[in-house]
């Protein structure tokens, strides 16, 4: 898209919008949506394929950005002069950089599923004027219910007895997360962006969705994961070092099926995300069936004192009388997935009123039809008797802890307060 015959830089610049809009922090807003949520024939195109994992035709779309003005971008250009400076001390001269725009790419399955939204950076040197990168905009959570997990699920494992949530944003204590579904890389380049301590991995299993997020949406290829087990690069390249520093080497992306890297990971995860819809919107039935192996070695895998899951459900549909029971179709039955998750990670037996017993939650993600399911161990209440209030309470007050330490662009509240109920 950012094609060139030798300088002419402003070819396609058309396509990344300036136009000056009342300002708005968060460059995820829900009120910028028509940008990126919008129809198919709006888009460009670029890059499309069938998968053979499942997930139809994968494709990204393009569409232009408002955000950030061009009056910013020199600030921007600064950074990366003065980073490429530092990861190239003594360099003859002073490399400098410019910026092309900026775009929301969406990835798509199937043509109608949006899986992933992102905002990438394209920017170049100087000297090689076509040493054009993409660098996604990790700060920037365009789809409602990533903030929702993020906002549910940090909050509620700062709120569990004795975590340390501030010495690990801070990066002197590890948080060891993981993450099974990919998309774009929202998430984890997120969370391995605004927390210091935390060292990501993230599972996915179609290669096609790996090398999308990577070639069209801006993610750090120096993550990315032989089946040996070491990196695919044996060290990042240079434009990697300048745009990810500090971030990439946090970031494990595996190519593997949920259940077998469960299944045979030694590893204790603090936090697992869970977001695994297919090419079909299907969440597969092996990774919320009760006595599925996966729910079982997760429960294995996950921190005995404040192990924290945050699971991704499309809301209820009306039943269907010749559902198989082998697949959860556009988030039918979610109770059974709730039930299904606290009685196998914090126990049957387990109830509101068991003091530090572990709980789970559900909460409706606003604008968009989902919804988010939390299970915490060791969540953080005292006395016994807990009840609704009380736990929305605690996790009210330490959402806005993680506001503050994150510097979040948005408000944790309006993705707690929605439709919270406790999962009996």
């Amino acid at each position: 898209m950012w094609q060139r015959g030798g300088l002419r830089i402003g070819l396609k610049l058309r396509r990344f919008c300036t136009e000056t809009r009342r300002h708005i922090e968060d460059e995820g807003d829900w009120f910028y949506s028509s940008e990126w949520w919008d129809n198919h024939s709006n888009g460009l195109t670029v890059l499309r394929s069938p998968s053979d994992k499942g997930n139809g035709i994968v494709s990204v779309l393009a569409y232009p950005a408002s955000r950030p003005n061009e009056v910013y971008w020199p600030g921007t250009e600064k950074w990366l002069q003065q980073r490429y400076a530092e990861i190239h001390p003594g360099f003859e001269h002073d490399e400098r950089f410019r910026i092309l725009g900026y775009q929301w790419r969406t990835l798509r399955f199937n043509d109608e599923t949006r899986q992933s939204t992102v905002k990438i950076m394209a920017a170049y040197r100087e000297s090689d004027p076509e040493s054009v990168c993409f660098m996604q905009q990790a700060h920037c959570l365009a789809v409602p219910y990533v903030k929702s997990m993020v906002s549910a699920g940090l909050a509620s494992i700062a709120s569990s007895c004795n975590y340390d949530f501030k010495n690990v944003v801070r990066g002197t204590k590890i948080m060891n997360v993981l993450c099974i579904g990919h998309g774009g890389g929202t998430l984890p380049l997120f969370l391995a962006s605004k927390i210091q301590g935390a060292v990501v991995h993230i599972v996915e299993i179609d290669p096609l969705v790996i090398s999308a997020s990577i070639k069209a949406m801006g993610f750090p290829s120096f993550s990315v994961m032989a089946p040996s087990g070491e990196r695919q690069l044996s060290k990042p390249n240079s434009m990697d070092e300048v745009l990810w520093k500090g971030i990439h080497e946090r970031l494990y992306l595996y190519e593997s099926d949920a259940e077998k890297f469960i299944l045979d990971t030694k590893n204790v995860y603090d936090m697992v995300f869970i977001d695994a819809y297919d090419g079909e919107d299907i969440f597969p039935h092996k990774l919320w069936d009760p006595d599925s192996p996966f729910l079982r070695a997760l429960g294995d895998r996950l921190h005995p004192d404040h192990g924290t899951v945050i699971v991704n459900l499309h809301a209820d549909a009306e039943g269907d009388p010749s559902f198989s029971g082998q697949i959860l179709p556009m988030g039918k039955y979610v109770s059974r997935v709730c039930s299904a998750y606290k009685d196998v990670l914090i126990g049957k037996e387990s109830s509101c009123d068991q003091e530090d017993s572990g709980l789970a939650f559900t909460v409706s993600v606003p604008w968009v039809c989902n919804t988010s399911l939390v299970v915490c161990r060791g969540f953080g209440t005292s006395g016994g008797n807990v009840h609704r209030d009380l736990v929305l309470n605690t996790l009210i007050s330490k959402s806005q802890e993680v506001e503050n330490l994150l510097n979040l662009p948005f408000s944790c509240l309006q993705y707690i307060m929605r439709g919270f109920i406790l999962v009996d």
